[in-house]
């Protein structure tokens, strides 16, 4: 995957471009969200305020339930669905947000309809279901809608600053635009781009830094 560089800010796009690579060498493609579209909606839910591993538990429950869709999703109850995705923490709250996102794609039309909407239209709305923020929507727009719109994470923030491109208290709103206007509106981009930031922040880029080995070491 190549990254043609739009001509906003051509450093900035320099600088991004030869992280990617870094990277993408280093560790290679990531294969994130194996499954259905339906399934990465569940799972952008699922995985708030915890690790994919804890949310990809619960996902195994509603599969092995013949579950892991809008529709059966959306037919529990609160304490059902709560008690079939306790593994991801927070239960009773999950299953009301889930519950309520799945109810709000259900009523127009599934993601076939959402599909035929406009990106801007489509995160409004989604923000406006409860307990669908900004992260949220965009993983479900990015992964299961396949729309070009960057993923913005705390590991997004801590690998950006550290390597001096944020400051660190800019918004969500502002780092997204920053990274929209220097990289290439290229969903699977986007998608491995934003997975090898997990991948790094993970390994090296911790909140105590481990930085022996680190892909980005000769690049600063």
């Amino acid at each position: 995957m190549s990254i043609h560089r739009p001509a906003t800010d051509p450093h900035l796009a320099r600088t991004l471009e030869r992280i990617y690579r870094a990277l993408l060498g280093r560790f290679g493609c990531q294969h994130w969200w194996p499954g259905t579209a339906e399934e990465m909606v569940i799972g952008s839910v699922l995985t708030q305020y915890t690790r994919w591993e804890n949310a990809e538990l619960a996902l195994h429950r509603l599969r092995a339930r013949r579950l892991g869709n809008l529709a059966g999703v959306a037919g529990l109850t609160n304490a059902a669905l709560g008690r079939l995705v306790r593994p991801a923490g927070c239960a009773s709250v999950k299953a009301e947000r889930l519950r309520a996102v799945a109810g709000w794609i259900e009523a127009r039309g599934g993601l076939t309809g959402l599909r035929r909407l406009p990106t801007a239209r489509l995160r409004t709305g989604l923000c406006g279901v409860r307990g669908i923020g900004p992260e949220t929507a965009d993983a479900i727009l990015l992964y299961a809608l396949g729309r070009p719109v960057f993923v913005v994470d705390d590991y997004t923030r801590r690998v950006l600053h550290r390597y001096g491109i944020l400051t660190g208290h800019e918004r969500y709103g502002a780092v997204q635009q920053l990274l929209h206007s220097s990289l290439p509106p290229e969903p699977a981009l986007y998608g491995e781009y934003h997975a090898l930031i997990v991948r790094l922040a993970k390994t090296h880029c911790r909140v105590k830094p481990s930085c022996a080995g680190c892909p980005l070491a000769r690049l600063t």
